[in-house]
């Protein structure tokens, strides 16, 4: 690391230390030729994939831009802020986690839909109603539908016999 005073490479860690947060690592240095002391931070750099539209152009993947479809689907919903920041954080951990290059703004599209139909049934129709498309009546009733039927079903139980 060089110094920021004299320019030399010749510096020392003097002391290291984990953020409260816990994702970067502040690190006090010493400069061996101008004795002066500086702090530099350490953090992980990630590289979110490239989002391919339906139509074949790519973006960059942008959170801000996943959370304005969580807003507009969410809007007047009794669901707090901290919901829709556990979302995004689940949405750009399953990016994360494939490990890909690129990532396709439907399958984008898909982990949205989870994520609303576990916060709220409301919202998540909403974003369905456009996400899909939905061209009368009848595609809502079909969702509202398969909404009550997941309610309904019973939950499956494994036992020892």
């Amino acid at each position: 690391m060089k110094c920021p005073f004299c320019g030399t490479d010749d510096t020392q860690v003097i002391d290291s230390r984990v953020n409260d947060e816990g994702d970067s690592i502040r690190r006090r240095r010493k400069c061996g030729a101008c004795d002066k002391r500086f702090t530099t931070y350490e953090t992980a750099e990630l590289h979110l994939p490239q989002v391919v539209k339906q139509n074949g152009t790519r973006e960059e993947f942008k959170r801000e831009k996943l959370r304005v479809s969580f807003t507009r689907a969410l809007h007047k919903r009794p669901v707090p802020t901290e919901y829709v920041d556990k979302a995004l954080d689940h949405v750009t951990q399953k990016i994360l986690a494939r490990g890909e290059r690129e990532v396709h703004a439907r399958d984008l599209g898909e982990m949205v839909m989870h994520e609303l139909k576990m916060m709220d049934k409301v919202a998540y129709i909403r974003f369905a109603s456009v996400y899909r498309s939905f061209s009368d009546v009848d595609d809502f009733n079909d969702v509202i539908r398969d909404l009550d039927v997941q309610a309904v079903a019973p939950k499956r139980r494994t036992t020892d016999t």
